[in-house]
């Protein structure tokens, strides 16, 4: 709810050099962390590629890491933000909460902090979050409920008062980058 205390959830699946592996942060609306939960690194083996063939890597995505990943967080978030956009309808299937892929965007800011633009593509939309920033591209899960688009960008733009939005996914690669060390 805008203007009360919540919390964002990050999630981020990486399958790069073919180790998947996956994080979730769950920060405040200052971004202090609250919870940090990631997955070991999986390397799947010469025959778990051939018997899974083009499914594998969604498999490891969606059914191991992601759920995981969402099963570990004991206090809901209230908004779950996510940086690959195929992830949105898992995410919202194993959350049923508020879910959105959140990127960057080069265009310059709107009017105001919580302005709303359609892009003429389904579910995604340009939001101003701050008074000053680019405004951010937001894509919903299909079939988002209008009141769900407006309550996902008040939260937004309610958390973009006290922290950048996109800054948590950078700490997500450092952890991990870390822990591999």
């Amino acid at each position: 709810m805008p203007g009360s205390s919540g919390n964002l959830g990050y999630i981020a699946i990486d399958g790069a050099e073919g180790l998947f592996r996956g994080a979730s942060l769950v920060v405040d609306f200052r971004g202090i962390p609250m919870r940090f939960y990631y997955t070991d690194p999986i390397k799947p083996s010469r025959l778990e590629r051939i018997l899974y063939g083009n499914a594998l890597e969604v498999y490891l995505r969606e059914e191991l890491i992601l759920e995981s990943l969402v099963n570990s967080v004991e206090a809901k978030p209230s908004l779950w933000i996510c940086r690959e956009p195929d992830l949105l309808g898992p995410l919202k299937s194993l959350t049923k909460g508020k879910v959105l892929f959140l990127a960057s965007s080069h265009r310059s800011p709107m009017d105001a902090a919580g302005n709303v633009e359609s892009t003429g593509e389904p579910w995604v939309y340009m939001v101003q979050a701050d008074s000053v920033s680019a405004p951010l591209r937001v894509v919903f899960p299909e079939n988002t409920k209008d009141d769900e688009v407006k309550q996902s960008v008040a939260l937004l733009v309610d958390a973009a008062k006290t922290m950048e939005l996109l800054e948590p996914f950078g700490r997500i690669q450092k952890a991990l980058v870390l822990e591999e060390e």
